[in-house]
């Protein structure tokens, strides 16, 4: 990432070369604990004459740190440019798109989302504007519960599908998070109608039960649909959690996804080519992307029930 003195020079370049990139347009500032929105970024994106009045369909990825939102994103990247045939790249294309590495360092603070806003035309004729985003890794050293919850609540009411990023299975301690971004972003709510929130996604990575339920959508419904039941015999609190979570979102969904293979886990240097992933992986992956993404599943985001465009988003994001 470069340096913000710079920026407002390569702004310049960059809107004549035509060069998309992460744009920072939430930023956390973790001593005092606040949050501050970049408008002139944001605007920039949704006010331009292409999307501005079209409604917008906003994808965000937000979970734990260091679990590979960015990997995701990058192939999301991909299939936004390309949309037909094989998306998915060569064999020995590195990734490129929002900055990721695997380590233990964290590598996006706030809330980032995708210079370009695409334009996708759905099945009926009608145009939407697609805005990709990722949000900071959650729970890592230096962000309180309360930052994490704030900027979760943040993504969650502002995206039209959540996609909360989770390794290996669904602990009660996620749902717990969970319940408290939600609920914080439902307080913050001017009116809540019947479910304030529309998709939310659970996404599983390194899932490694498929002979329990199997990788990808099918195996995930039946996953999901047994943690989040709502047993007689269960405690009361892990009761709440779970009808709140029922509560919140008009649509719950959950993809298993295998490891992605030791050469993407362990290698420092690997850059995202497809040659270093493994297989199974691969192949859910191009199942998942679509899920999200193709023109007939796209989601619009809706207020009140009511369909946004572009513009109004800005003004809810402010």
């Amino acid at each position: 990432m470069r340096r913000e003195e710079d920026d407002d020079l390569l702004e310049e370049e960059e809107e004549e070369v035509g060069v998309a990139r992460p744009v920072q347009i939430v930023v956390a500032n973790e001593e005092e604990h606040s949050f501050s929105l970049q408008e002139e970024a944001l605007e920039r994106l949704l006010l331009q004459e292409e999307v501005q009045d079209l409604h917008v369909v906003v994808v965000s990825v937000a979970g734990a740190f260091r679990k590979g939102k960015s990997f995701l994103l990058d192939f999301m990247l991909r299939f936004m440019y390309k949309q037909s045939g094989s998306w998915v790249g060569g064999e020995e294309e590195p990734l490129t798109g929002f900055t990721w590495r695997g380590g233990c360092e964290r590598e996006t603070t706030g809330i980032l989302a995708w210079s370009e806003v695409f334009v996708v035309e759905k099945p009926d004729g009608c145009k939407v504007a697609v805005l990709l985003i990722d949000t900071q890794g959650a729970f890592d050293s230096q962000s309180t519960i309360k930052d994490c919850a704030t900027l979760f609540a943040l993504s969650t009411m502002t995206s039209s599908v959540q996609v909360y990023n989770l390794s290996q299975n669904v602990q009660e301690d996620d749902l717990q998070h969970l319940q408290l971004f939600t609920e914080y972003g439902r307080l913050a709510m001017e009116e809540v109608y019947e479910k304030p929130f529309q998709t939310l996604m659970f996404l599983i990575r390194d899932w490694s039960y498929p002979y329990e339920h199997p990788y990808g959508l099918e195996g995930g419904r039946s996953f999901l649909e047994k943690r989040l039941q709502v047993k007689q015999n269960q405690h009361e609190e892990l009761q709440n959690v779970r009808k709140h979570i029922h509560s919140c979102f008009s649509n719950i969904s959950c993809f298993l996804l295998p490891h992605p293979g030791l050469k993407v886990a362990t290698n420092p240097h690997f850059d995202g080519r497809l040659s270093d992933i493994d297989e199974e992986f691969k192949k859910e992956l191009v199942k998942l992307v679509p899920t999200l993404l193709s023109a007939e599943n796209l989601v619009e985001k809706e207020i009140g029930g009511a369909k946004i465009t572009c513009r109004d988003l800005l003004h809810y994001f402010k």
